[in-house]
């Protein structure tokens, strides 16, 4: 049961004395010292925790958004399994450039827009409308009016980079469609003049490379599943001290790593939802720290045993 007393907080000194809460990142001292509940509601909310290929991911952006214009812009393809930070990274970018509201429109230098499950030029474009605020009504406009408009408001709003969520969807539409998708994003390429950025795992690659003008104009960047490396107990070490627990975590060895690794299967979602259902116990249980207990008391299961059990209750 969760304690919503703030007794054991009153206890923990404010400096992070004896208690060791000098193993805390500086924010995280001050959230320790919450009673519990107000602990756990910090500890499954989102958090940043950048990493070298993250940080490297988002100097690529950087570089993209400030790049002069020109008739053919350099494109960016970030590529990497399901659930390994790809959207994060893009979220974290997206918030460094916010929206800029004006007196009669919104700036907006970055735009996301996720690719359709079914890869309709139509609906891409109702997408992209929506996207930008639109309040039309689609079903009213044929695909030119559809273009144009969207054209008009993408420029009247400053989009200085197009970022393509899902693009692995594209693979899901038949021969035509695909390469009706395909022409599209050469098209937006060459008649706005900014760079485009595709998001999506490997087959994202496969459909880009399947046109080769578009392999040309799209440089891959990987963020490949997580190994027993010295980035991953850096990584381990980030999330130790960025969870408000009151005892140290020493979650950041080769052993340690290769463990959690095994368990979530190398993606740093997973990754995330492991420790944050282990920090969860370990506040719950009133141990205070990850260790081999609490991550034994979490509640998380990863993706093949999801899988096993999902199917063991369809048999």
């Amino acid at each position: 049961m969760v304690s919503t007393s703030d007794s054991s907080a009153e206890s923990v000194p404010e400096d992070g004395g004896e208690l060791g809460l000098a193993h805390l990142h500086e924010s995280a001292r001050r959230i320790a010292m919450l009673p519990d509940e107000e602990r756990l509601r910090y500890v499954r909310a989102d958090r940043w925790i950048g990493y070298p290929r993250a940080t490297e991911a988002l100097e690529k952006l950087e570089t993209l958004l400030a790049w002069p214009e020109k008739q053919r812009m350099p494109n960016l393809l970030l590529i990497g399994p399901t659930n390994n930070g790809k959207s994060m990274i893009i979220e974290k970018f997206r918030r460094s450039h916010p929206a800029t509201s004006l007196p009669d429109s919104e700036e907006i230098p970055v735009l996301v827009v996720q690719m359709p499950s079914d890869p309709l030029v139509s609906r891409f474009y109702t997408a992209l409308l929506a996207a930008l605020g639109s309040p039309m009504r689609p079903v009213r406009y044929r695909l030119a009016d559809l273009e144009q408009l969207a054209l008009r408001l993408l420029r009247a709003a400053g989009v200085r980079m197009l970022v393509i969520d899902e693009l692995h969807n594209v693979l899901a539409g038949a021969g035509d469609r695909r390469r009706e998708f395909l022409n599209l994003l050469r098209f937006l390429g060459n008649e706005l003049r900014i760079p485009l950025v595709g998001v999506g795992t490997h087959n994202a690659y496969l459909a880009i490379r399947s046109d080769d003008q578009l392999e040309n104009r799209f440089a891959p960047f990987t963020l490949p599943r997580w190994e027993t490396d010295a980035d991953t107990c850096s990584l381990l070490a980030s999330f130790a001290s960025a969870f408000p627990l009151r005892r140290p975590s020493s979650i950041a060895t080769t052993e340690m790593a290769s463990y959690l690794l095994a368990r979530c299967e190398g993606t740093i979602g997973e990754l995330t939802s492991l420790l944050t259902d282990a920090a969860v116990a370990a506040i719950t249980s009133g141990e205070e720290a990850i260790n081999q207990h609490t991550l034994t008391l979490a509640s998380y299961a990863g993706p093949t045993e999801r899988r096993r059990l999902f199917e063991r209750e369809l048999a």
